[in-house]
């Protein structure tokens, strides 16, 4: 456990005891002397060896750390091409974000009727989408691809329902008509 994290891990057990009384405080008064009595000579941070187990073996979670470490020494070294493409990627995606909700702004100006009032929900609508843009640009761009996953949501549902709506309009046959249908 690193450093930073074992004085966390303290500081958290010492808040949860002040707030208790009794026996749950003795308790977690003596887990808390415990952890700071023997996590300085257990940790697993660089030039540290890891934790052993009651028999003098390495438990498995030190030895999962170990993994971890040996693995992480060639990945540390992949090339700069990859990293490069990763921000071409996030580069790309923020901008078909950008336009995609810019496209979704426009079509909300289109819905709006030449001759609207000044109450007219798609003219509400529309002033509150430019006024959010306006002020915070990357709030619109996250609240306009929040709307289309809902809207894709709503259309699978509705499909579903609709299709589901169909098999119960369709009436099933009658017992005669079922009749009817096996002698022919």
């Amino acid at each position: 456990m690193s450093e930073q994290v074992r004085l966390l891990v303290i500081e958290a057990l010492a808040r949860r005891a002040a707030a208790h009384q009794g026996e749950v405080r003795r308790i977690l008064d003596d887990k808390l002397a415990a952890l700071e009595a023997q996590a300085p000579a257990r940790g697993t941070d660089a030039g540290m060896a890891p934790a052993a187990g009651p028999q003098g073996q390495a438990g498995p979670l030190a030895q999962l750390v170990a993994y971890v470490a040996q693995q992480r020494g060639p990945a540390a070294s992949l090339p700069s091409a990859a990293s490069g493409e990763l921000e071409t990627l996030r580069y790309l995606r923020s901008t078909w974000s950008r336009l995609s909700a810019d496209k979704r702004l426009t079509q909300s100006l289109a819905k709006v009727p030449d001759k609207a009032g000044p109450l007219n929900s798609h003219q509400l609508v529309h002033r509150a989408l430019q006024a959010m843009r306006d002020a915070s640009p990357e709030y619109f761009h996250h609240f306009v691809s929040y709307v289309d996953a809902l809207m894709s949501l709503e259309q699978r549902s509705g499909a579903s329902a609709a299709s589901a709506a169909a098999e119960k309009a369709s009436p099933a046959p009658t017992p005669r008509q079922r009749k009817g249908t096996r002698g022919k």
